[in-house]
């Protein structure tokens, strides 16, 4: 049997036992987690989300880049038109990680990385690749700069680390624009 077979069958398990139709299209915690594509670092597992609580933006790294920001775009105005706008109230958490794999593109491909990251080749040191403690405050700090975001979100940025499994709070939760309206 190949992997696909095992999903298939897993899938008909979750349909049976584990699916939900009352779900709805806006997360019940209000809140967005952007985290990487590694699997040893899937925010449903390792924050033990509820199918629901939270809308999940994978991408390599977990970083704040020009396509993330076009996501988060789309899905305010899937909100909308849901009936509620993202913003005031909501949640906001970014995710990175120890040991991630985009420190490998950073060393053997530095220009593809930089394209990924919307920036030009000679600007990549300034995001801290190799460093998730510090990437995680560049990118809130990114996000805090965008007047394109609502300043009502929540904003915080956490590193889980691969080898204890634990989370570490590196910015603490805040508004995204402290003048921002509150929920």
């Amino acid at each position: 049997m190949d992997f696909l077979d095992t999903l298939l069958r897993r899938n008909a398990e979750f349909a049976e036992t584990g699916f939900s139709p009352d779900l709805k299209i806006l997360p019940s915690q209000r809140t967005m987690i952007i985290g990487c594509v590694d699997p040893r670092v899937d925010p449903m597992d390792v924050l033990k989300l509820e199918p629901g609580e939270a809308a999940v933006i994978r991408n390599v790294g977990g970083r704040v880049n020009p396509a993330l920001l076009e996501t988060m775009a789309i899905l305010g105005t899937v909100s909308r038109a849901a009936g509620e706008a993202v913003g005031a109230g909501w949640n906001l958490v970014l995710l990175q990680h120890t040991d991630c794999g985009i420190a490998g593109c950073y060393h053997h491909a530095p220009a593809l990385l930089a394209k990924h990251m919307g920036v030009a080749d000679d600007t990549l040191d300034d995001l801290a690749i190799t460093d998730p403690y510090r990437a995680v405050a560049l990118d809130v700090a990114s996000l805090k700069a965008n007047p394109n975001l609502p300043g009502g979100f929540t904003v915080s940025g956490l590193v889980y680390d691969v080898k204890t499994g634990l989370v570490e709070t590196v910015v603490p939760p805040a508004r995204l624009r402290p003048d921002a309206e509150p929920a």
